[in-house]
């Protein structure tokens, strides 16, 4: 309909709330026993290798893994002609826990899950855009992370069991996406009917779409693009000297000799001995002061300044004690709302992420640029090897990817005459809008995914049988 915007396409129900600001939203949080709730889950782990006999992983880089194991979880039920998985891919901090609430918790030493659900629960369960009754979905946490996947926390084989830290090699957005194709063979899926993700997470989908055309039936992207702009890769580069700067990181050795009991993994040992031990060491220090800082610094870019002097503006509040600042309060105490808001994110940071993991995932993400991996410096020739349905979202208030970035996808995917939906939604929540506007993004997910896969894919060689059942 000419003229028709966006907005004009939400219910009335959600469109109340477009003037509202998005933290005085009042934001849903399903229990476990809810009908729209994948309820009670438990991570899973596949053993992608070992050190026993199967052939190392071997990284973009050369260099390779002897011992690599991803935790995963899923939802749903693969049909029995398995084209209906769905790949869900995580950004920098993010973690395979998408949905519901982790019955693991306690036993795995992770006591922020008890707080509430998965990071885009919301959109996950049965009705909801990611489907369960139809779909069958998958989100696997990356390697060189923190959150059960093989990492710097790991067990290095080649120097006698003790952490890798710093000598965990360098890992790509390639590296993760060739780990997800070896739990996805291990399913036995040959097609994806969808891989979609956001910010880092939507560069994975990208290189899915790129580097395995054949497997991918649609594509969404959220707040991403082609390549991080210099902005993002000036920031990203204080951040990450700020944590090697830092005395108390030690070079990345930052472990004790006690190590953090996984049963997943022992489990696992205990159906076979041959398994190696993969257990984490435990961090040390928790309360990196480099780390908080770090994050706090992320956080602005995930932002936006007109966000930010809505919620904040120069309103004080009863400052709190920060161990990790160096500050105590007393009840004449007051601060900025905004610097209280920083220090709490930092903190909360510091608990369940680890320094070393950091430095790796950032670097993987201002590495990757699509357009020199696979097109010689040129994006059109880069993203003609795409065959998936193709669908981008931008934020028009994201400063770590600008709308910009998008767009140049947008480009080049019409320069190969490839149809693309490209949807640029308007927000003051920055880059994190996309998982904070989640009735924009349900609308945008549920429309995309439920519309049938045209017939020019099968023109362009993907097979649209089957379908999601």
């Amino acid at each position: 309909m000419e003229g028709t915007t966006f907005d004009d396409m939400i219910p009335k129900s959600l469109s109340d709330q477009r003037n509202v600001p998005y933290w005085k939203r009042a934001k849903q949080v399903k229990p476990p026993d809810s009908i729209e709730s994948v309820g009670w889950v438990r991570p899973k782990v596949f053993f992608l290798c070992r050190e026993n006999g199967d052939r190392p992983f071997v990284l973009e880089s050369g260099k390779e893994l002897k011992d690599v194991v991803i935790e995963y979880e899923t939802y749903g039920v693969l049909n029995p002609d398995k084209s209906n998985a769905i790949l869900i891919t995580h950004a920098l901090s993010g973690d395979a826990h998408v949905a519901g609430w982790d019955s693991t918790a306690n036993e795995h030493y992770r006591a922020w899950r008890l707080k509430g659900p998965g990071w885009w629960d919301n959109l996950v369960g049965p009705g909801q855009p990611f489907d369960t009754n139809r779909f069958f979905i998958i989100c696997a946490n990356v390697i060189g992370s923190c959150y059960g996947s093989t990492g710097p926390a790991s067990p290095n084989p080649d120097d006698g069991g003790r952490p890798y830290g710093q000598k965990f090699p360098s890992v790509t957005v390639g590296d993760w996406v060739k780990t997800q194709v070896a739990l996805i063979d291990h399913f036995g899926i040959k097609q994806l009917y969808a891989v979609v993700g956001g910010s880092l997470g939507g560069q994975q989908a990208l290189e899915w779409a790129i580097g395995y055309p054949e497997r991918v039936g649609k594509c969404i992207m959220l707040a991403s693009g082609a390549k991080l702009p210099t902005q993002g890769l000036g920031f990203n580069h204080v951040a990450t000297v700020t944590i090697r700067c830092d005395q108390a990181f030690r070079n990345g050795f930052i472990y004790s000799d006690r190590r953090e009991p996984n049963t997943l993994l022992e489990l696992e040992r205990q159906n076979d001995a041959s398994l190696p031990d993969l257990r984490y060491y435990e961090i040390a220090n928790r309360h990196l002061r480099s780390l908080h800082t770090a994050r706090m610094l992320a956080h602005i870019t995930y932002l936006s300044a007109s966000g930010m002097e809505s919620k904040f503006g120069r309103r004080l509040q009863k400052a709190k004690s920060s161990m990790i600042e160096g500050k105590s309060a007393n009840d004449h105490d007051v601060e900025l709302s905004v610097h209280g808001y920083l220090t709490h994110q930092g903190e909360s940071f510091v608990e369940r992420f680890d320094a070393n993991s950091y430095l790796l995932i950032a670097n993987a993400m201002d590495q990757y640029e699509v357009q020199q991996k696979w097109g010689d410096g040129d994006l059109t020739k880069a993203v003609s090897r795409i065959k998936a349905e193709m669908m981008v979202v931008s934020f028009t208030s994201d400063w770590l990817y600008p709308s910009a970035e998008s767009h140049s996808i947008v480009t080049a995917l019409l320069q190969n005459h490839h149809p693309v939906t490209s949807i640029d939604v308007t927000s003051n929540c920055g880059h994190d809008a996309f998982l904070v506007e989640e009735e924009k993004v349900a609308l945008i997910i549920r429309s995309f995914l439920m519309t049938p896969a045209p017939a020019r894919l099968s023109e362009k060689g993907f097979s649209t049988e089957g379908g999601a059942k």
